[in-house]
C-alpha cells in the first residue's frame, strides 16, 4: 500500500510540475494573500447564488476525533443554509493515507463540483489537484496539514497555537522550569508549526528548558505512555503543550497517575468538548481552540464563493483562542453567541 502511494504521489509531481510552476508551495501561516474570515462578507458581499445541481464534497482525516466530526457539522450547517447538496467522508484511521486519497479522486469522479479537503500528511492528497484542476473542481485545503499546491485554504495560523500557551507559562510561571511537548504526526505541517511556534517563544524567555519533544501521533494512549516516561525522567516538569486535545487529555491521565495534578500544567490544541469538560473539572488546564464547526462554515462558504466564481485570497484565517477556567464561560455555555464573541474580538 505504501508502495502504491509513493507511485502515485510521483506520478503527480511529475505531471503537476508545470502547474506548481505557477504557484509558489503553499505556507498557510505566512502566504501575504490572505484575509480573516470576519472580512469575507464586507470585500465579497453577500453570499452569491450557486448554480442549480451543486454538490460539495468534504475529506477529513478521519470521524474517531471529535474535531474532524465538528468540521463536517459546520459544512453540513453552511450547505444545508443554502441549499446545496453536501457530503462528508473520512479515511478509516489517521494512517489510511491511501484510503483518503481514494474517497477524493472518487469524488471528482461522481461530478462533485468542488472539494474541501483535511489531508493526513502534507503530501498524501496531492495526486488529487491535478485531476481536480483538470476537471475544473475547486479546491480548499481545510486546516492542518497543508498541500503544497494548493489554491485556497481555510483554517487558522498553526504556529500561533503554541506561542498562545507558550505565552501563557511565561506570564503565569514566572520562576520558568521544565517543560516538554508532545508532538503530532511527524512532519505534518501543523504539528510542525505548532511545536516551533511553542518552543521558540519559551525559550526565547530564557526561563524554560524544553527537555522533551516526542512524537504523539494524535494518539491518546501513545501520549499517556510518552507523558509516563518523561515524568519519571523529570519528576520536577512544571508542565506539558500537546499539539491536539485528544494527546492532552492522555498527557492529564498520566499527570494523575503521578499524583502531579496539582504542580503539572498541562495544554492542547482543538478545543474538543472532552477538553472543555476536562478544563471545567479542574484537569486539564487549557486548550487552543480552533472553534471547528465555525471553520467548517467559513470553508464551506469559501468552496461555494469560488464556486460562484469569485476571485478569492488564497488564505483564509479562522478564529483561535487560549481557554482556560477564567475565560471558558465567554466562549461555552447557555446563551453565548460564538460568532457573535468571535466577530468581536476581531474588531467587527
Amino acid at each position: 500500500m505504501n508502495k502504491l502511494l509513493t507511485l502515485a504521489l510521483a506520478a503527480s509531481l511529475w505531471a503537476g510540475a508545470a502547474f506548481a510552476q505557477d504557484l509558489a508551495p503553499l505556507n498557510s501561516d505566512s502566504e501575504p494573500d490572505r484575509m480573516d474570515w470576519s472580512e469575507l462578507e464586507a470585500k465579497f458581499g453577500a453570499f452569491p447564488a450557486i448554480p442549480a445541481g451543486t454538490k460539495a464534497g468534504g475529506v477529513s482525516k478521519t470521524l474517531t476525533n471529535e474535531y474532524w466530526r465538528s468540521l463536517g457539522e459546520g459544512y453540513k450547517a453552511f450547505a444545508d443554509k443554502v441549499g446545496v447538496e453536501s457530503a462528508y467522508q473520512a479515511a478509516q484511521s489517521e494512517g489510511d493515507q491511501l484510503g483518503q486519497l481514494t474517497i477524493a479522486e472518487g469524488m471528482v469522479t461522481q461530478g462533485y463540483k468542488v472539494l474541501l479537503l483535511s489531508p493526513q500528511t502534507d503530501a498524501n492528497l496531492q495526486p488529487i489537484m491535478e485531476q481536480a484542476k483538470a476537471a475544473g473542481v475547486p479546491v480548499v485545503n481545510v486546516n492542518d496539514a497543508v498541500i503544497p499546491q494548493a489554491e485556497h485554504y481555510v483554517g487558522n495560523v498553526q504556529r500561533d497555537n503554541g506561542v498562545r500557551v507558550a505565552k501563557w507559562f511565561i506570564d503565569n510561571r514566572p520562576e520558568g522550569g521544565k517543560v516538554a511537548i508532545v508532538e503530532g504526526q511527524a512532519g505534518v505541517y501543523a504539528a510542525v508549526q505548532r511545536t516551533d511556534g511553542f518552543k521558540k517563544t519559551i525559550e526565547e524567555s530564557g526561563k524554560f528548558q524544553v527537555v522533551a519533544s516526542v512524537p504523539g501521533n494524535w494518539d491518546r494512549q501513545m501520549s499517556y505512555d510518552a507523558a509516563t516516561n518523561i515524568l519519571q525522567q523529570h519528576p520536577d516538569l512544571v508542565g506539558f503543550y500537546a499539539n491536539n486535545d485528544g494527546m492532552a487529555l492522555g498527557i492529564v491521565e498520566a499527570v494523575k497517575a503521578a499524583g502531579l495534578l496539582e504542580k503539572v500544567a498541562v495544554f492542547g490544541t482543538d478545543g474538543i468538548s472532552d477538553a472543555y469538560a476536562s478544563i471545567k473539572a479542574g484537569e486539564l488546564t487549557g486548550t487552543v481552540d480552533s472553534f471547528p464547526v465555525l471553520t467548517g462554515e467559513v470553508g464551506m462558504e469559501v468552496a461555494l464563493r469560488l464556486v460562484a466564481g469569485q476571485d478569492l485570497p488564497r488564505v483564509v484565517a479562522t478564529p483561535q483562542a487560549l481557554i482556560t477556567k477564567d475565560n471558558l464561560a465567554d466562549f461555552q455555555g447557555d446563551g453565548v453567541d460564538l460568532r457573535a464573541v468571535l466577530m468581536k474580538a476581531a474588531g467587527k
